[in-house]
């Protein structure tokens, strides 16, 4: 069985150009159609397998009800006549159609175990449906297509049903990357953006309605040649005014600069009121869209917003200002205006690294005796939500919000099932039913978050390297993120720390140790390193690796030049390590090289460096040790001391 998930789309700028740009087949002086579309971080998840003949699609709605399964038979006169029948049926089975009239294909099942996509809200279900069912047939009949592919035949299959889509929706099929796409006739031009910094926005379902295909008949009624004013305003803000503003956005995100996207936002709002919503004006006025958007209390935390998707009372975007601001921009949203709903969504700088690994099978003796009935990744920690929350699951979430896809959790056999009640098995109905509703949706995230994760078992705990050592085969030839299992982290940038060391990565193309400026008198409690600034007070070429040394020793080889003679490199906790680690790691295990009766990964790190270089990053941020009990004593002082403004 297989698992995939496939995220709604957001229209950052550029609605309905996807279209107004197909009618230059028929009116060339009609400008081409821009567009910038994002995956979002909600989505609809669903596990795949071969059935020998028919479609089977079992769905869960937002709620967690589900509906009767619709099974078909995978006969094309049948899937066609259900496709043209409308409704949610009809999306699964024009894809489906699709398929079978190129493909050699059998049947499939799909459980759509969990959606947390706002359904109808301008947010592209009904492509994300169809990007899921032809992506699951490409994987599990091995038809070898490219997201293009996939993204080509939703179209047609969505195209199939009396849907009016446009080209942008399938563009969910890219995930979160930010796509700028160009609509010329026919022919559609797809570029990925880089994202320097992490965006922040709010994602909100205005609680109203509208109707979209009114709007998308009465705009198309201004096209291809414009017989009156309202026809020529709708055409020049699809063409001109949308490539002036498409163009200016795309430029934002590639500096990452939230200020100017929120500003623009606003801006396109503005001339689409002027311009195109007399066309609709029935549908298009959108009064809970302006009143939510010029909301006073919202105004400190974000930099502008404007609707999304067809437009309407349906869906707005925000741009907020930073996490903090986000979160603030949502507590507003749910005190002023409690018919809607709002989501959180980021835009993550795309890393080449996909998987972290974080080694949580230790003893935790140094935690005894609470160690004995809950290990120490399990214990809590108050977060700045103000929600009890074990250790693991900050560092869960600081390597997925960092863009990291998968992550393996090193764990002992008999460990297994606690970590696997916590990620992945829902409450019991009993305690779910005691939940509050937003508790209830809580778990539902944790669940989400569950779908990323791999359990990797270390039959034996024979030290931190030999954790690490546990997760080769899953990680299977690729650099990937390391993160202790017993510290948490703490950013001074926007930045995550996290995305720190990731860029350094990008930027250096070596491994990367994070590491912090630690005094004298503590430096004997952690890993040290030395080395020449390559980028003074950021970057660091790594000359030597040390576990745990005595001051003398420090001063003597571990100075860093141009540092205070108290002050010293120490690591972080947090990695970015090529997979040639594992080599190294290996040689220590065959040949039993054991330090203090464990297999230690310094000495591996150590040998890495020497064969192919390694680089220090300096986090701008603070970790905080849970790992022993005065440390942990500390750290709920300080984490919750490093959250007041």
């Amino acid at each position: 069985m297989t698992s995939l998930f496939v995220p709604g789309r957001l229209c950052l700028f550029g609605e309905h150009s996807d279209w107004a740009g197909t009618y230059r087949t028929i009116n060339p002086d009609i400008e081409k159609g821009y567009a910038l579309v994002v995956g979002t971080n909600q989505g609809i998840y669903a596990s795949i397998k071969h059935h020998p003949q028919d479609l089977i699609f079992q769905a869960t709605l937002n709620d967690g009800s589900q509906c009767a399964p619709i099974q078909l038979p995978m006969q094309p006169d049948v899937l066609l006549e259900e496709a043209k029948q409308g409704g949610f049926a009809s999306y699964i089975a024009g894809i489906a159609y699709q398929i079978l009239s190129r493909y050699g294909v059998q049947g499939l099942a799909v459980n759509n175990y969990r959606t947390d996509l706002p359904i109808q809200k301008g947010l592209s279900s009904s492509a994300a449906i169809c990007v899921l069912i032809a992506r699951a047939f490409n994987q599990l009949y091995d038809l070898q297509l490219t997201i293009q592919d996939e993204m080509e035949l939703a179209y047609l299959g969505e195209r199939t049903t009396p849907s009016l889509c446009g080209r942008m929706d399938q563009v969910c099929a890219f995930g979160n990357k930010p796509i700028l796409m160009t609509f010329d006739g026919k022919r559609v031009n797809l570029e990925a953006l880089p994202v320097p910094k992490m965006l922040f926005l709010v994602m909100v379902d205005l609680g109203g309605s509208k109707n979209t295909q009114k709007i998308l008949s009465d705009l198309n009624n201004c096209y291809p040649y414009p017989k009156n004013q309202i026809h020529q305003q709708v055409q020049q803000y699809l063409g001109t005014i949308n490539a002036k503003f498409v163009q200016q956005a795309a430029s934002a995100i590639r500096q990452g600069d939230a200020k100017r996207l929120g500003t623009l936002m606003t801006q396109v709002q503005a001339d689409f009121d002027r311009h195109v919503a007399p066309a609709c004006p029935d549908q298009l006025t959108a009064p809970k869209l302006h009143c939510l958007l010029t909301h006073p209390a919202l105004q400190p935390f974000i930099y502008g917003g404007k609707g999304v998707g067809s437009q309407g009372d349906g869906t707005a975007q925000l741009v907020a200002k930073d996490q903090e601001s986000q979160l603030g921009a949502i507590a507003i949203i749910q005190r002023d205006f409690p018919e809607m709903q709002a989501l959180s969504s980021t835009i993550a700088p795309q890393s080449t690294i996909k998987k972290a690994v974080i080694p949580a099978a230790g003893f935790g003796t140094r935690m005894f005796p609470a160690t004995k009935v809950v290990k120490k990744e399990l214990l809590p920690i108050i977060d700045h939500d103000g929600r009890a929350k074990p250790i693991i699951l900050k560092i869960v979430e600081e390597a997925v919000a960092a863009g990291i896809e998968e992550i393996g959790i090193v764990v002992q056999k008999g460990d297994l099932e606690t970590f696997q009640a916590f990620f992945q098995n829902p409450p019991k109905p009993e305690l779910l039913a005691k939940l509050s509703p937003e508790n209830q949706k809580y778990s539902q995230y944790l669940q989400s978050l569950g779908d990323r994760i791999t359990f990797l078992i270390q039959d034996q705990q024979e030290g931190f390297g030999h954790a690490v050592y546990c997760a080769r085969t899953w990680v299977n030839h690729e650099p990937f993120l390391l993160l202790l299992g017993d510290h948490i982290y703490q950013t001074q940038e926007q930045r995550s720390c996290a995305e720190q060391v990731l860029a350094a990565f990008t930027q250096t193309n070596s491994s990367v140790v994070g590491v912090t400026v630690m005094s004298g008198d503590i430096i004997h409690k952690a890993g040290c390193v030395t080395g020449t600034w390559r980028e003074p007070d950021t970057i660091l070429d790594i000359t030597q690796l040390y576990e745990k040394p005595d001051l003398d020793y420090a001063k003597t080889h571990l100075h860093v030049p141009g540092m205070p003679e108290s002050d010293f490199l120490g690591v972080f906790g947090m990695y970015v390590l090529k997979p040639e680690i594992f080599d190294a790691l290996q040689t220590e295990i065959e040949n039993n090289l054991r330090s203090k009766g464990e297999f230690q990964l310094t000495t591996c790190l150590e040998r890495l460096r020497a064969e192919s270089g390694m680089v220090g990053y300096l986090v701008k941020g603070q970790y905080f040790d849970v790992g022993m009990p005065q440390f942990y004593r500390q750290t709920m002082y300080d984490y919750a001391m490093s959250q007041t403004p």
